[in-house]
């Protein structure tokens, strides 16, 4: 895909646990606590609470390219419950999980790209953000939420203007990955 004018960079942070639906195969039971995104059409960032899902899926349905790490079996299948539409197949969608699993020949968290990458990593975890949840603190949520769309967009520029991300590999040595972003879909 050539130059996308609306990048739409995305994550979403969960109500739930695997464990709380009965397994990875039920996400779209988790619920959705908080969705951001970051669109470069606007260049502003974007809270969804869970009452403004439609919104959301609008807004990526209106993206000329949505950007996120695992959101093709992680974040679109959660958000998938309120929806009709099959995202990962409706949406045109750059994963820089895909993009990392194909140069690394196994999947890295993000955390992992980003401080090798960046030296910068994540705020929290997605387990901290389901106890925020539970505790009511959704401005938590949204700030940790934002801040992983930030690191996205960040590593996604990184790798197109350098074409290569970096990983500590497990015996704490940087990596080179030559990474492809054309595995877009």
């Amino acid at each position: 895909m050539e130059n996308p004018k609306n990048i739409v960079y995305f994550d979403l942070e969960t109500q739930k646990t695997a464990n709380d639906v009965g397994g990875w195969d039920k996400k779209s039971a988790m619920g959705v606590s908080v969705g951001v995104t970051y669109s470069t059409a606007t260049a502003a960032y974007e809270i969804f609470p869970e009452n403004r899902m439609s919104d959301l899926i609008h807004l990526l349905c209106h993206a000329d390219l949505v950007v996120g790490y695992n959101i093709r079996r992680f974040d679109y299948e959660v958000l998938m419950a309120y929806t009709i539409l099959d995202l990962p197949h409706h949406l045109p969608t750059l994963d820089l999980l895909d993009v990392v699993e194909k140069a690394a020949g196994h999947k890295l968290p993000l955390d992992s790209v980003a401080l090798a990458t960046l030296g910068v990593g994540k705020t929290a975890e997605g387990l901290d953000a389901i106890k925020w949840w539970r505790e009511g603190k959704m401005m938590e949520i949204a700030e940790y939420c934002c801040f992983d769309v930030k690191v996205t967009k960040l590593v996604h520029e990184h790798a197109q203007k350098h074409g290569e991300l970096h990983y500590m590999d497990r015996f704490s040595r940087k990596q080179v990955l030559k990474v492809d972003l054309n595995l877009v879909s």
